[in-house]
This record gives structure tokens, sequence and C-alpha cells, in this order.
């Protein structure tokens, strides 16, 4: 089995400052790397989260990356079991998430909340069902 293991999430964003505001406002986390076209957050286990100006992001991939367009979502979802799941849902709210489905029961055994960041990235709050 590969040791292999993921260390950074890059989300491109059209607005840097915006998308900080939202995430330092949802979820807290301590900024890592704080420079005019990314910020690294670090998350809970060691991983990291990154925010990626657009043209920054194209520039080292030589290709612009596609935003979804005004009210759409991407294909990136961030899953997320917070400690206190309904504070964090009021903080979602409060920095302008927009509710894509509410909370309820899933199939796989949490309850989960959809949201879409100001970006149209998909960030779900979820907890255990069972705990």
């Amino acid at each position: 089995m590969s040791q292999d293991r993921l260390t950074l999430t890059l989300l491109a964003t059209s607005d840097l400052e915006r998308s900080v505001g939202f995430y330092e406002a949802v979820f807290g986390w301590p900024r890592t790397v704080d420079t005019p076209v990314i910020v690294q957050f670090a998350l809970p286990g060691g991983a990291a989260l990154g925010l990626y100006a657009a043209s920054g992001f194209g520039a080292n991939t030589g290709t612009m990356p596609s935003l979804p367009r005004p009210g759409a979502i991407s294909g990136t979802e961030l899953y997320v079991h917070p400690e206190d799941l309904d504070a964090s849902m009021e903080r979602m709210k409060r920095a302008g998430g927009r509710l894509l489905s509410g909370l309820a029961p899933r199939t796989w055994g949490d309850e989960a909340a959809y949201f879409a960041d100001p970006d149209g990235n998909v960030v779900v709050l979820a907890r255990p069902l069972d705990g």
C-alpha cells in the first residue's frame, strides 16, 4: 500500500481577499502562507488548504483555470467534520455561504449540509449520525 499522502489542496479564486475572508470567518484556520497571490491555512491533521488567485494559478499551470459562472458550482467539494456543526453552519450562513442542500441524514452515515463558497466550490459541513 502506498504511503503517499495529500498535503495541500488548492482552490483557484476570482477574488483572493474575499475567499480568504470567507474561510477565516467560517473556520478560523491559521494562515501558514500569506502572499499577494496565495494564502494557505493549516488544517487539523497536518494538511493545508490554499486559496490561489486565478491569475497566479494559471501562471503555474500555463492554462487559466475555469471558474464557475455566478450561481453555478464547481466540481470541487470540501467535506468538513467541524467540532460544533451548529456553530459552523451559523458562521457559514453569516459569511455568505450559499445553502445548496439543508442538513439531513445521508445514506453513508453522516448528517450533512451542503453550501457553496463565493467561487462556487462546494463545502459540506457534516457529523456522524451515531455521534
